[in-house]
């Protein structure tokens, strides 16, 4: 069956029908997808990272050996529950398409294990995609495709956000807000924590467009932003006189940690449209990129390819926790970041 309007897709994603044995959440915007798709996972196992209920593939593992998703959901729990099989799809490979398209048909009409929920994340799947009329033609399977959110759904969103807060925003700053958000949800989620950040948590203000501007005027030229510009762009020196500067003018290490994490999610976002056929100046624009730094994105992105941000991604994180549980200098965990990542874009010909 097919979900398309956004009340009933939140209430499934929240409180799935327990006769819905599989769901293909697929769109464009993969941090949507994701997102979508971790609602939904926790509604099934609230613990995602359980060995004996959980079980987490990728198009990798199942081109290896397509059998490993059969067993999967043939598996039966071993202490009690429902049992969850994540697939994660990173690419369009036909063969893949078909192969998961089969066991999600059979697993829809009760050929494996009935009490186990199949959920498939991927990319913008066609019409003429195996998997997609598979899961919107069964009774028991579900077909979700996320698109770029309206604008009155991203103002819902920030404004939920901003609550939980305690902060706000008055409505024609929020219009302005909205406005200037990127496309991609999972950027679209750290500018509004950024924007909460800059109002303070918990101090129930509400800033108007005046305030609003301050922090988006000086967000293009700020000093983090432009440590993590320089960074991937190969320059040790600058990023690291960027970050300094920012720690001198009160900035945290905390957020230069997270204005690079911000920085490398718009460099993924760039090659993602590229990848799926947006031309250059679209995908940067796509991507939130301020004008003045598009030619310098765009030169990153070209050396940056997927795989290569995923191993920066994962030091990005190593320095995230690093920050709040070791109890180390922050400014030094910073800096080993941003001094890392310049060596590795360096070894990439920037």
């Amino acid at each position: 069956m097919i979900l398309a309007k956004r009340p009933e897709v939140d209430r499934f994603l929240s409180k799935p029908d327990t006769g819905v044995r599989a769901a293909v959440i697929h769109g464009k915007d993969r941090s949507g997808v994701a997102e979508r798709a971790e609602t939904l996972c926790k509604a099934i196992t609230p613990d995602l990272n359980d060995p004996f209920n959980v079980t987490v593939l990728t198009d990798s593992d199942i081109e290896a050996d397509e059998t490993r998703l059969e067993e999967a959901l043939t598996a039966l729990s071993m202490i009690g529950g429902r049992r969850l099989v994540r697939v994660r799809l990173g690419s369009d490979k036909a063969s893949i398409d078909k192969a998961v398209a089969a066991a999600l048909k059979t697993h829809g009409e009760g050929g494996y294990n009935p009490d186990a929920m199949l959920v498939v994340e991927a990319g913008a799947l066609g019409r003429d995609s195996a998997l997609r009329k598979a899961a919107e033609a069964g009774k028991a399977t579900v077909g979700i495709a996320c698109y770029e959110d309206e604008a009155g759904d991203i103002a819902r969103m920030t404004r939920e956000a901003l609550a939980a807060d305690k902060v706000g925003l008055t409505s024609d700053a929020l219009a302005v807000f909205v406005a200037r958000l990127p496309k991609e949800r999972g950027l679209m989620r750290q500018e509004i924590e950024r924007l909460a950040l800059y109002i303070g948590p918990g101090s129930g203000r509400t800033i108007d467009v005046e305030e609003l501007e301050a922090h988006l005027g000086v967000e293009a030229d700020a000093s983090l932003s432009d440590a993590a510009l320089q960074a991937f762009g190969g320059r040790p020196g600058p990023a690291q006189g960027g970050l300094r500067r920012a720690l001198a003018e009160g900035e945290s290490a905390v957020m230069a940690v997270r204005s690079t994490s911000i920085h490398l999610g718009k460099l993924r976002r760039i090659n993602v449209l590229q990848a799926s056929g947006a031309g250059a100046k679209e995908a940067a624009k796509a991507a939130g990129v301020f004008w003045k730094q598009e030619a310098e994105m765009l030169r990153q992105a070209r050396a940056w390819s997927l795989d290569r941000l995923d191993e920066v991604q994962d030091s990005v994180n190593t320095a995230d926790l690093m920050t709040k549980t070791t109890g180390m200098p922050e400014h030094l965990i910073a800096e080993r970041l941003l001094l890392e990542i310049a060596v590795r874009a360096r070894r990439l010909g920037l």
